[in-house]
Formats: C-alpha cells, sequence, structure tokens
C-alpha cells in the first residue's frame, strides 16, 4: 500500500517538473501603440517570435479583416525586410473622410532580404492603420509565418471567449472605446483646450496678484516711500561726502 502510494506521488511529482520546465509557448500576437480607439487611426506592432532552433523566419503573412475592411494602411520600413501590401476590390464600397473606396487592404506580407529572424530572437513589424471599426471590440488579423527549412505554421484559429486558447491563435487587437477627435491618443488634451487652460490660468493668477496687491495697498504704499526716501537721503549724504574729500585734494595738490 505505501509502495503504490510513493509511486503515485512520484508520478505525479514527475509530471509537474516537466510543466514547469516546459518553455512558454509563444506565437504571432499583435498589439497598439499606446490607445487604438473605435474610429480613430493607431500605430500597431506585429511580434513575430522565433520558435524553431534550426530555421530563420524568412517570411510573414498578414490577412486583414474583410468584414471590417481598413482604408488606410501603411507598413513602416523594417530593415533586412521587404513589404508587399495587397489590395482587393470590397463587395461594398466603403465610406473614408467623405469619399467611397472600392477597394482596401487585404493582405501585408514581408519577406527578409537576410537572414531573418534567426533562433532566440524576435522581430516587430509596425503598421499604421485606419481608421478602425466604430461598430466592433476586436479586430482579427490571421497570420502565416514561413522558416527557412519551409515549414509553414499557420496562426488563423480564431480564440473564442469562455474557452481555452486556441492552439494555433490568430492575433487580435482589443479596441478602445471612441475618443472625441478619433485621432488623439488616450488621456490626451489637444493643443486648443491646452491654450485654453494655459489662458485663465494665467487669468487667474494675475486677479490673484491685482487681488492681493488691492488688500494692502495703503501700507504697501507707505513702507514703499518710506524706503525710497531713506536710500535718497543715503545717497546725498555720499555725494557731499565724496565732492568735500575731492575738493580737499585739489586744494592740497595746488598749495603743494
Amino acid at each position: 500500500m505505501k509502495a503504490s502510494r510513493i509511486a503515485a506521488v512520484g508520478a505525479v511529482s514527475g509530471i509537474a517538473v516537466l510543466a514547469l520546465s516546459a518553455p512558454a509557448f509563444a506565437h504571432v500576437s499583435v498589439q497598439p501603440e499606446g490607445a487604438a480607439a473605435k474610429g480613430g487611426y493607431a500605430t500597431v506592432n506585429f511580434k513575430v517570435p522565433n520558435e524553431r532552433d534550426n530555421a530563420s523566419t524568412t517570411k510573414l503573412e498578414v490577412n486583414f479583416p474583410t468584414d471590417h475592411p481598413l482604408a488606410s494602411v501603411m507598413p513602416q520600413p523594417v530593415p533586412g525586410w521587404k513589404a508587399e501590401v495587397t489590395k482587393s476590390k470590397l463587395d461594398k464600397p466603403l465610406e473614408s473622410h467623405g469619399e467611397k473606396l472600392t477597394e482596401a487592404v487585404t493582405k501585408v506580407t514581408w519577406t527578409a532580404d537576410g537572414k531573418g529572424i534567426e533562433p532566440g530572437y524576435f522581430q516587430k513589424f509596425p503598421v499604421s492603420l485606419g481608421a478602425l471599426p466604430e461598430d466592433t471590440d476586436e479586430l482579427v488579423f490571421k497570420a502565416i509565418q514561413t522558416y527557412s527549412n519551409k515549414e509553414v505554421v499557420r496562426w488563423i484559429e480564431v480564440p473564442q471567449e469562455g474557452q481555452e486558447e486556441p492552439e494555433a491563435p490568430a492575433p487580435v487587437l482589443k479596441l478602445s472605446a471612441a475618443e472625441d477627435d478619433h485621432h488623439g491618443a488616450s488621456g490626451a488634451k489637444s493643443d486648443d483646450a491646452e491654450a485654453s487652460d494655459d489662458t485663465e490660468a494665467a487669468a487667474q493668477n494675475t486677479a490673484a496678484d491685482a487681488s492681493s496687491s488691492d488688500s494692502g495697498s495703503g501700507d504697501g504704499t507707505d513702507t514703499t516711500a518710506r524706503v525710497l526716501g531713506t536710500v535718497g537721503i543715503v545717497v546725498g549724504v555720499a555725494g557731499v561726502a565724496y565732492g568735500v574729500l575731492a575738493g580737499r585734494r585739489r586744494d592740497a595738490g595746488t598749495s603743494a
């Protein structure tokens, strides 16, 4: 009986050790720089880790959602990589800034010019995009990662709320609440608002100074007058003394 219990405890301990020693599962993800507010524009980073120890990542394809097409998609140049933007016709025209768009970016492909993402490293691929939709809380970007040994990993499984994360989840961009100007960063004031605040603060300070001056104008004026009078007397006495000394020196020089 004791032997069976010891064996069971040993088996459980062994499983725990294996679980703790297993490396964390990394996958292609997307994160905004700052806020990604509904109706606004944002810069996002597609983060790509290399999960292999015998091959480099040489290609990344990111598919953009067709159910919520984006009017503007601009990848930032990444040293050592070539970006290709693919546009497709829309089933339904998209309105942006009063104009109707009949096509939108549906895919961006990055291909390595050199070694790519080597084992033990990751790479970020920045993209400016917008205007973000206002009728959804998230955008799903399905990604395909290709290695130098021709292995292809498809990060295309859509995570479902309340369920465990799938084995190969697609990158998901969470959208925050819409902002008034649809362009500013979260919590930031516009230039006009800041200028208004500064003007109001300056006016308040000026009014406070004037009030303080008026409340003590009688005593303050008398004190200032007395001080200036005393300073004037001292300066006058010093001038007379200097003139007397200078005259004596001239008389002494003449008599000599």
